[in-house]
């Protein structure tokens, strides 16, 4: 702001104009409480190819027989309004092991769309079908590794389109997709499958294990968001305390959240308490320098499907864990999301 009677240098006035015309309309507030998903013309939608690839660790990054080029799976959802005139934030959203749930990542992309926010929703098992189909298969052939390629893949994707503002961009993961919206936040990650590429400028990580270690712990310095249930067996609080600490050492701001009861998988199709599959809580991996992973009880290197099924069936507990969709826990989440969201969109 100019008082009356300043003078002010005319070059010094022209960058001042010109960087506000360049900045155009900012994106209003998220509200705490969001609109119901439901199909209305203000949000476009339709299915995006993602040139990725299929890492079984992040070691194999970069070699194509390795990791094999993979035409990637998604679906845009952009606010009808978005334009090169009036780019807009987006978050990406990775699935869990149960895959994409319309409850879930479909769902919240609508409701963020439909507040202006463009949203993308990655379907990394859909695109690797001849790799596996079942639940416990799936967990074996498509990694954390695999689901990181996807994520990249998709921030270089919006990255490139006018209507959306690359340096704006949320990565958002439930569960085992959580873990991987964590492991983006390490510099190390980044730097293997986006060398010259965006960062993504936030991390939200919901219900996900907390079960690896980088012993490269730079951060990209992209803040993260923990947010989990005390009714959840297969978050251990002071092993994600440990991943926190992690990257705060790193050089990121980790805020964790609990919620009082609330078991896993929230925001699912299911009413709880019903309890599922093994619990990946009591495991322990390890990844080096080079991205290799291994069990840091045994080390054992995790060096393939055979390996990992090995290194898994030896640290989960068959007991398992408790999901249960809880509505009330989920208008939390959002609020506590929205938060989130709104701090990192405002830079």
């Amino acid at each position: 702001m100019v008082s009356k009677g300043e003078v002010v240098p005319v070059r010094r006035f022209m960058l001042v104009l010109a960087a506000c015309l360049m900045a155009g309309p900012a994106l209003a507030e998220l509200p705490a409480a969001w609109p119901d998903a439901q199909s209305d013309d203000a949000v476009l939608i339709e299915p995006v190819a993602l040139a990725s690839s299929t890492p079984f660790t992040l070691a194999d990054v970069g070699d194509p027989d390795d990791a094999p080029p993979t035409e990637a799976a998604a679906a845009l959802f952009m606010p009808a309004d978005a334009s090169a005139d009036n780019p807009v934030p987006a978050v990406v959203l990775l699935h869990g092991a149960a895959g994409v749930l319309q409850t879930r990542e479909p769902a919240y992309a609508h409701q963020l769309a439909s507040l202006g926010v463009a949203a993308m929703v990655v379907d990394v098992f859909g695109a690797r079908r001849d790799l596996a189909t079942g639940f416990t298969d799936r967990l074996l052939n498509i990694t954390e590794a695999a689901m990181l390629a996807d994520a990249f893949a998709a921030l270089t994707y919006l990255d490139a389109l006018p209507q959306v503002d690359g340096d704006k961009v949320v990565l958002a993961g439930f569960s085992y997709g959580g873990m991987a919206a964590t492991y983006a936040a390490y510099e190390t990650v980044a730097e293997r499958l986006a060398p010259d590429g965006q960062r993504f400028a936030g991390h939200v990580a919901f219900y996900a294990p907390c079960i690896a270690s980088f012993e490269d712990n730079r951060a990209t310095g992209a803040p993260l968001l923990m947010l989990a249930g005390t009714g959840d067996a297969i978050v251990d609080p002071e092993r994600c305390s440990a991943v926190a600490s992690e990257l705060e050492d790193g050089g990121t701001d980790v805020t964790t959240v609990y919620y009082d009861g609330a078991y896993h998988q929230w925001d699912g199709r299911f009413a709880g308490p019903r309890a599922i599959g093994r619990n990946l809580a009591p495991c322990d991996f390890y990844v080096d320098d080079d991205g290799d992973v291994y069990d840091a009880g045994s080390w054992l290197p995790m060096s393939g499907p055979f390996m990992r099924k090995i290194i898994l069936g030896l640290c989960s507990d068959p007991d398992g864990y408790l999901i249960g969709r809880d509505d009330e826990i989920r208008e939390r989440a959002i609020s506590d999301w929205t938060r989130f969201l709104n701090a990192v969109f405002d830079g």
